[in-house]
């Protein structure tokens, strides 16, 4: 380690053990803690989000970053350690041009955001969050437009923040070419409604035995409960302080059996991810998922690909049979994976099937890019948001808890963050196909051997931190950018086979 860098290393240090306290505010915040905790804790948040800011960006760390420009300091460095420069050079050149007391007040509030969005949503009334949500939109236009550079727009300063390889200019095209698949298989489909039943999945579902199957499937698909726990809350989600602690969330619902095993199957892949990451770069800077399109094409993956598979199912079925026997024993294995299968046009993206999942992400898309350019003004997103639904899905909610209040990203301030899962479908296909050459993927699950897979994507993916960004991992792995067509082809085969179309 050159001297340079253990004098950089105590701010990274400290920079790191920050957020690592921020991470256990936010969980316990969604988790456990109690409701009127938040008006306080708000303000510890802020007040560490301002110390974390400030760890790195001072003129004691400029300086050092400026020794790195002379080749005889950079050429001291491991390969680690220049990677670790590589990264905090982008982080820093972006966070520099935020001044500290609106980063500050920005941190604060979204602390306080989530709970507003819950009772909002528990309520039916967007009013109740229409002013956070504006503050909220508010700041990330003013920090996109502090960080864009030549051409760029301030969306696409926000897009980048979640997936930096593709800007708006990528997504429109990348979103044309799914609504030229998805839209007109989608109506057939639709014309198909009962071609498929379903109706044994929405009777009465213990929780508590779902919560105990879940964990099994937690486990089954590689989960370690040593280095990770599994909680409740509204919306699942998966957050980690290293690789050592992953940490993931899920819901159940009494009426519904498959909202809690996807989700777990899909917050699972999320957290395989994190746990997969090498030692050496965990707790560092470049310890984290690469991007969050490659972050969901591996939780989509196992959620879709893996987990709705026939073969996935094969070994394990007759367990999920034994623990909800008077409701699934007159259900064979290939009815199951057909209903879980099913496509129709829904009001729920989290719920959402396959084939129309991308319709909810694009919905999303528009509206935040048309925010950022003035044409839609927060109060009018109840109504520009049901619009949208009846003209990509046929349907539009009858309230806002199941339109516009339905999830709770904007309310963590994850704007950009939406067209991550189309990107993730489509990126998990192109992998899928790559990685069904090189394993035999269908045989290894019909023998519930699932760590092959979880050694492939470790390799391929998982290892690598943030030392490469998407597109260098399509390239290494596929051997080609980002390619669309594996993604419309795949739906394409798989719900014309399914409704025999």
């Amino acid at each position: 380690m050159s001297e340079t860098f253990k004098q950089l290393q105590k701010y990274l240090d400290k920079q790191n053990a920050i957020s690592l306290a921020l991470t256990l505010l936010e969980w316990d915040l969604e988790t456990l803690a109690p409701k009127k905790s938040v008006e306080h804790t708000s303000k510890a948040v802020g007040i560490l989000a301002a110390e974390e800011y400030e760890a790195i960006i001072n003129d004691d760390v400029r300086e050092l970053l400026h020794r790195f420009d002379e080749e005889s300091e950079y050429e001291q460095l491991s390969v680690v350690e220049k990677k670790i420069i590589k990264e905090l050079r982008k982080r820093y050149e972006q966070l520099e041009k935020i001044p500290v007391k609106e980063y500050q007040e920005y941190q604060e509030l979204l602390a306080k955001a989530s709970s507003i969005w819950t009772k909002a949503k528990e309520e039916d009334c967007f009013e109740l969050f229409e002013e956070m949500l504006e503050k909220i939109f508010e700041y990330a236009m003013k920090f996109g437009n502090y960080c864009k550079k030549d051409r760029e727009s301030a969306y696409d300063r926000a897009l980048m923040d979640y997936e930096e390889c593709f800007t708006t200019k990528h997504l429109d095209q990348f979103f044309e070419e799914l609504k030229a698949c998805i839209v007109p298989l989608l109506r057939k489909v639709n014309e198909k409604k009962d071609f498929v039943k379903d109706d044994f999945l929405y009777q009465y579902y213990d929780p508590k035995k779902q919560e105990e199957f879940c964990n099994f499937l937690a486990k089954y698909i590689g989960f370690d409960f040593d280095k990770g726990v599994i909680a409740k809350s509204s919306h699942p989600f998966t957050t980690n302080l290293h690789n050592n602690d992953v940490r993931i969330t899920n819901h159940f619902y009494e009426n519904n059996l498959a909202s809690a095993i996807f989700s777990v199957i899909h917050e699972g892949g999320h957290a395989l991810y994190e746990m997969g990451i090498a030692d050496e770069y965990t707790m560092t800077l470049v310890g984290g998922g690469t991007s969050m399109g490659m972050h969901e094409s591996q939780s989509r993956m196992y959620e879709n690909m893996i987990g709705r598979s026939l073969e996935f199912w094969t070994p394990i079925y007759g367990k999920l049979q034994e623990t909800f026997m008077e409701q699934l024993k007159e259900v064979s294995l290939e009815q199951f994976v057909r209903a879980i299968n099913k496509a129709q046009s829904s009001l729920i993206r989290t719920e959402a099937d396959e084939l129309s999942y991308c319709l909810h992400v694009i919905i999303r898309y528009e509206i935040e890019k048309d925010i950022f350019d003035g044409k839609i003004r927060i109060k009018d997103l109840p109504q520009i948001w049901n619009q949208k639904y009846k003209e990509y899905l046929g349907i539009a909610p009858e309230n806002d808890r199941v339109g516009v209040l339905q999830d709770i990203h904007w309310a963590c301030g994850n704007i950009g963050y939406f067209p991550s899962y189309a990107l993730g479908n489509a990126i998990a296909a192109q992998m899928y196909a790559t990685m069904k050459q090189a394993i035999p993927v269908e045989e290894l699950l019909k023998q519930g051997d699932l760590i092959q897979i979880r050694q492939y994507l470790g390799e391929q993916v998982h290892q690598f931190g943030k030392t490469k960004n998407t597109d260098e991992i399509l390239m290494d792995m596929t051997g080609e950018s980002l390619n669309p067509k594996y993604y419309t082809d795949y739906l394409y085969e798989k719900y014309t086979k399914l409704y025999e179309l």
